[in-house]
């Protein structure tokens, strides 16, 4: 958006790998100018302008004087100009994303055309590390017939972004990323047009949803990145695979079928504090999903019969292909030659009808005829199958690539639910369902107040009942009425859209045995656990515990032992497939004790699940709920999932993706691509990698898991010490945060706290995070490791224990992982903007006693990591994203000081008529989801 900025638009050669990436960053910000100027004229241009520069000489030169003539500047603004001044900075915000991922896939190809070695994290990378260690072609192919990588979907309520801004925003990325390409001076003129012509679209369009966001929004949000990136890129991501599986071990892979990568969602059926979702809501994310995956069948189908002309009169075909071909609704006789055409006809029929049936409103081209609809995605991939084979065995092998055989790779993998559903919800509404069942059956009259001896034994005694206790002639509470239908719904799911539509069911909350059995009986009571005519017990649905508070961690293990000793439970793990998933909660785990406690005891309960699994015999599925930010479990999955221990991970690995992760990871096709080869990647490294000679085990393991230890104890006081033991900082909190408007300003479906309170307790732990994130502080991803490493050091004799964390460091992927993850959040974190944000605690003596403990803590936290890594640079083994925060800081600084002036606006103005203003409240709304786009990472 600078003046002082080269205009040339032209890519020059450069010894600076990154030259391109700034040029693309230059263009954008001058086209973005360019617009500015024309739609809102130069005066407002000019003030966007003063504002940069004094933002960055606040940045650079921590200037008290910046300070007070940026204060000055922002007080001054109209409504009307902030709300500009603030899309200014937003959009260019996303530019630089747009920019970035371009960067990424410049590089990657320039990579690849070089024939330079695989990269890290790629599968090509993995089969090489594998193949040296003496890992054979059998091994890798059953680790794929048996994988299960899923990642799974959740709404966020910072991500919601209309479809005009994001196909606003695609359209751009492709005209940047034509200007790699040999163009002629009348094609790059007319290249750089159309870019300014997009980026006028989108200064024109609306950014955000101003109504309130419904659950139905957050599922049509969700949707769109499986039309930009999954629905291709991960049927192409298979092929991919079976081709560097061959290359590598010199044969093709024997068949492969399983569909080892599928997609998961939580929208929709997450009940959890979420009074929104519902029987309705979950019906509703199923038909948009079959919507949109038979949505993409059908165009599928309609281009490859464009595309498979081939006539009988010129090359036979197979007898099951004919059979196909007379049985298509496809009565032409100028098309009775052509029996691949008259296939797909038939089968784009039957796909019409499937969707019809399913709840789609609106086929986009009339079938010829009528068919019936396929009662499973299983027939629909053996028609395809049958196409295949006949081009196959008919010299046409190659007219199969890439549309067929990536529609039948599409038909195994989504079926005709896209994605499985997962439910969740409170172990306390199951319990409060489960006692008025049990009272009003005169089965027991008061089911809470029973010890969990007691309430064991009564739920094992239920579930050997061939009776119900729900009886159709009592009138229940609206809260277990509802809870029944939503149970009954999923059955009825399962029926229409297929067994792989719901299977899983998530308990929050999980502390007890019961709360897991309680699952089972309300199965019972609804049909998803059934009894057969010999006896056995059969369950539709995975009862899957989630653990996510430090003592609910160091129960899991326990817990589990427990439930897979009862007969039932172990009968119901063997018709699973003798497969038992668990899911661990990174975000309240962290909300509760810290980061570094949090990480610490996730650690120690994944290893004494692995014990009690190898115990029982019975293989475990490990669901990381993971966050955007590090404070929430984020951070780089690759690495991540190198750095668990070992057993955990055994090709069996759920995780979610959420926040700004979602779109930094998936609103581009090719970066989409890289990040699901890193997951698979990463899950085949660390499943079936024979450790190195020089790994961490043993002795030398058990003497830094004993270090860790008592770090960790003493992090987890220092946490505790400050959130929740001194006094005021619920207070500091709510004011020195934006905390209160995105609870107010209702940016999700979900409420920000469980129960309506201030406590931190009660908060949910997207809000939390995100809160100190925005205000440029994320505290949950690093407060509490300086005063425990400078505390356990002082403990014992310095250099001895200085040279012990380093050893930890360099050799026990844990810990490194743990600080690599810390020292990007210390690179974004920002002492400067966040005292901008320490203004906004009206009581002085507050704001300065609380703020003067996180300002030491952080130094103290920056000293110990120097100390242990021997570098004071921040993201020093992370290059490519050091750049891309000196790149983006400077234009994100002044959205954090717009925020705070609004805010102080917001929280001055009276009434709430006042404080309802839409101008207000869409700047800081705007502001919201400009720094969540800079960070990338911190929601």
């Amino acid at each position: 958006m600078a003046n002082q900025v080269s205009a040339t638009d032209e890519h020059h050669q450069s010894a600076d790998k990154d030259a391109p990436l700034k040029e693309d960053i230059r263009l954008l910000g001058r086209l973005l100018g360019d617009v500015l100027r024309e739609q809102e004229g130069e005066e407002v241009f000019a003030v966007v302008e003063t504002i940069r520069q004094t933002a960055v000489r606040f940045r650079r030169e921590a200037d008290a004087g910046a300070a007070k003539e940026l204060d000055g500047m922002l007080k001054i603004l109209t409504r009307e100009q902030t709300i500009t001044v603030v899309r200014a900075f937003s959009y260019f915000s996303h530019l630089a994303n747009i920019a970035e991922d371009q960067h990424h896939i410049r590089r990657r190809r320039a990579h690849l055309i070089a024939g330079s070695a695989p990269q890290k994290g790629s599968i090509s990378f993995a089969l090489d590390k594998l193949k040296e260690s003496g890992v054979g072609l059998d091994t890798v192919t059953s680790f794929f017939q048996e994988a299960l990588i899923s990642p799974v979907l959740t709404a966020h309520p910072t991500e919601v972004q209309r479809k005009s801004i994001l196909d606003a925003e695609h359209d751009i990325a492709r005209l940047l990323a034509q200007r790699d390409l040999q163009l002629t001076p009348k094609e790059r003129h007319a290249n750089l047009h159309m870019l300014r012509a997009r980026i006028a679209t989108l200064w024109q369009t609306r950014m955000l949803r101003y109504s309130k966001l419904t659950v139905a929004d957050e599922i049509d949000n969700a949707l769109s990145y499986y039309r930009i990136t999954f629905l291709r890129e991960l049927p192409a991501l298979y092929d991919d695979i079976e081709g560097e599986i061959a290359e590598h071990f010199g044969a093709a892979p024997s068949a492969i079928d399983a569909p080892y990568v599928q997609m998961g969602s939580w929208i929709g059926g997450d009940r959890d504090g979420n009074p929104n979702v519902n029987a309705g809501t979950m019906q509703h994310a199923l038909e948009r999903q079959a919507t949109t995956i038979l949505d993409f069948y059908l165009d599928e189908a309609h281009a490859l019969g464009a595309e498979l002309s081939v006539s009988t009169l010129m090359i036979g075909c197979s007898p099951a292909l004919q059979a196909l071909s007379d049985a298509s609704t496809d009565t032409s006789d100028h098309r009775s030659d052509e029996p691949y055409r008259r296939a797909l006809i038939g089968i784009y029929a039957r796909l019409a009808s499937t969707a019809r049936a399913l709840g789609a409103t609106n086929i986009l081209r009339k079938e010829v005829g009528h068919a019936e609809p396929y009662p499973c995605p299983a027939d629909f991939s053996a028609d395809l199958q049958v196409l295949i084979d006949s081009l196959d065995a008919n010299h046409g092998a190659v007219l199969a690539r890439p549309r067929l055989t990536t529609l039948k790779r599409a038909a195994d993998i989504f079926g005709f639910h896209l994605a499985s559903l997962d439910m969740r919800q409170s172990s306390d509404i199951h319990e409060r369902v489960l006692a008025e069942l049990f009272a009003k059956a005169g089965a027991q009259a008061d089911y809470a107040a029973l010890d969990e001896e007691a309430k064991v034994k009564l739920l094992l005694a239920e579930l050997s009942q061939p009776r119900l206790l729900y009886s159709p002639y009592i009138e229940y509470s609206d809260e277990t009425a509802s809870e029944l239908t939503i149970l009954r719904t999923a059955r009825e799911i399962r029926q229409r859209y297929g067994k792989r539509a719901i299977r899983n069911y998530i308990i929050s909350h999980t502390e007890t045995v019961s709360d897991l059995l309680e699952v089972f009986v309300l199965q019972q009571e609804t049909g998803l656990l059934r009894q057969g005519a010999n006896g056995e017990r059969t369950s539709d649905l995975m009862v899957i515990p989630l653990f996510e508070t430090i003592p609910d961690l160091q129960r899991a293990a326990g817990i589990m032992e427990s439930l897979m000793a009862v007969p039932l439970v172990k009968d119901l793990i063997a018709k699973q497939g003798q497969i038992q998933e668990v899911m661990l909660g990174y975000s309240d785990s962290n909300k509760d004790g810290g980061f570094l406690t949090s990480n610490w005891e996730l650690y120690k309960a994944e290893l004494g699940l692995v014990e009690i699994f190898a115990k029982a015999g019975v293989k475990l599925r490990l669901f990381h709920g993971r966050g955007g930010t590090v404070g929430r479990g984020g951070g780089p999955s690759h690495e991540a999932i190198l750095a668990q221990p070992k057993g955990t991970v055994n090709g069996q690995l759920r995780l979610t993706e959420q926040g700004e992760i979602i779109a930094s990871k998936f609103s581009n096709a090719e970066i989409g691509r890289r990040n699901l080869e890193l997951l698979v990647s990463a899950t085949l490294e660390a499943s079936l990698m024979p450790p190195p000679a020089d790994a961490c085990h043993g002795p030398r393991l058990a003497g830094f898991e004993a270090v860790m230890a008592e770090i960790s104890e003493l992090a987890y006081k220092a946490y505790r010490n400050l959130v929740y033991d001194t006094p005021g900082f619920t207070d500091y909190f709510f004011a020195a945060t934006p905390i209160a408007e995105i609870a107010e300003l209702n940016l999700g479906s979900r409420p920000a706290s469980r129960k309506s309170t201030r406590r931190i307790e009660d908060l949910r732990a997207i809000p939390w995070g995100f809160s100190w994130g925005q205000c440029r502080l994320l505290l949950p991803g690093w407060y509490g490791f300086g005063s425990a490493i400078g505390a356990w050091i002082a403990a014992g004799e310095r250099e001895e224990r200085v040279a012990q964390l380093r050893d930890m460091f360099q050799h026990w992927p844990f810990f490194a992982t743990l600080l690599s993850n810390m020292d990007m959040v210390l690179a974004k974190t920002d002492l400067a903007i966040a005292s901008r944000y320490a203004e906004l605690v009206t009581d002085k003596e507050l704001r300065e006693r609380i703020f003067k403990r996180i300002t030491e803590e952080y130094h103290h936290t920056l000293d110990c990591l120097e100390s242990i890594t021997g570098t004071q640079d921040r993201l020093a083994g992370n290059p490519l994203l050091a750049r891309s925060i000196t790149n983006r800081f400077p234009y994100l600084d002044p959205l954090n000081h717009l925020q705070v002036e609004l805010i102080k606006r917001r929280r001055a103005l009276g009434n709430e008529q006042d404080k309802s203003d839409p101008r207000v409240n869409r700047g800081i709304h705007l502001s919201i989801n400009g720094v969540a786009a800079g960070l990338r990472n911190t929601g």
